[in-house]
């Protein structure tokens, strides 16, 4: 059984403040072209996506650059009520390779204002653990890891080659489930891209 942890990318995808806005025009239409075309114009970081470490990183890896391997793993979701506590990350059995997701309830108000002003960010002691457990990737559904705009979170793991994909959702159909994680990038050779996420229950 799979599970879509994806949202719909079009044009009223909500976008990262000062993001560019998503266009999706027709570029061949049936009845004149014989075809269906379309030229989409997106932000590397729009929707449900993936940071490369160049996205923060002065000289780091491109998503492109890594093997096929780093965007599938054993899964491991955790339930972050309001803030994350450390404790109970620690009682989560993180192996190394995982890709761990965090479930913080956000991804319900992705339509509001708040999703994107009021969101609890990774503490660095969270993910310094992380980085210590050698996990893969770590992802959220919320539309950042970061709540300071130095973003230190994200130059933490992405420093460390732990990929971050944001902008989740569906989380909470993996709570006490046991699952792999599908999360492959358009292969594109930049600092990001939307990314199909997929659970394997």
């Amino acid at each position: 059984m799979f599970i879509d942890l994806s949202v719909s990318l079009n044009e009223t995808t909500p976008v990262y403040p000062g993001d560019p806005e998503t266009q999706i025009r027709p570029a061949g239409m049936l009845a004149e072209s014989g075809y269906q075309d379309h030229y989409v114009c997106v932000g590397t970081h729009v929707g449900t996506h993936m940071d490369a470490p160049s996205h923060m990183i002065v000289g780091g890896k491109n998503l492109d650059e890594f093997p096929i391997e780093k965007f599938s793993g054993r899964g491991v979701c955790i339930r972050m009520d309001g803030s994350f506590d450390p404790t109970e990350i620690q009682k989560a059995d993180i192996q190394e390779g995982d890709i761990v997701l965090f479930h913080t309830g956000m991804s319900e108000k992705y339509q509001e204002p708040a999703y994107f002003e009021n969101y609890p960010g990774v503490p660095e002691d969270v993910a310094q653990y992380l980085i210590e457990k050698k996990v893969k990737i770590v992802g959220v559904d919320m539309c950042s890891v970061d709540t300071e705009s130095d973003f230190p979170i994200h130059k933490l793991l992405l420093g460390k080659e732990v990929l971050i994909i944001e902008n989740l959702t569906n989380l909470e159909a993996l709570e006490g489930k046991t699952f792999k994680v599908h999360a492959f990038p358009i292969k594109l050779q930049i600092d990001g891209a939307p990314v199909r996420v997929v659970a394997e229950l």
